[in-house]
């Protein structure tokens, strides 16, 4: 639900016309959503996922 929010969001950015002013006004909401700690808690756990999925899980090289 919040990726489709943010999608929104976005999309309303990219496309809107409203001006110089709410441009500014949405994309400060959306670096302070950016900056949340949940947000962060999150984006670190997938992450740590699709590193796992993609075998980067803290293997170390063989020298």
């Amino acid at each position: 639900m919040k990726v489709f929010l943010a999608g929104l969001a976005v999309g309303y950015v990219l496309g809107a016309k409203a001006g110089r002013e709410r441009y500014d006004q949405i994309m400060r909401a959306y670096h302070t959503l950016l900056e949340h700690p949940a947000v962060q808690s999150a984006a670190g756990v997938a992450r740590a996922k699709i590193g796992e999925k993609l075998g980067r899980n803290n293997r170390q090289s063989v020298s």
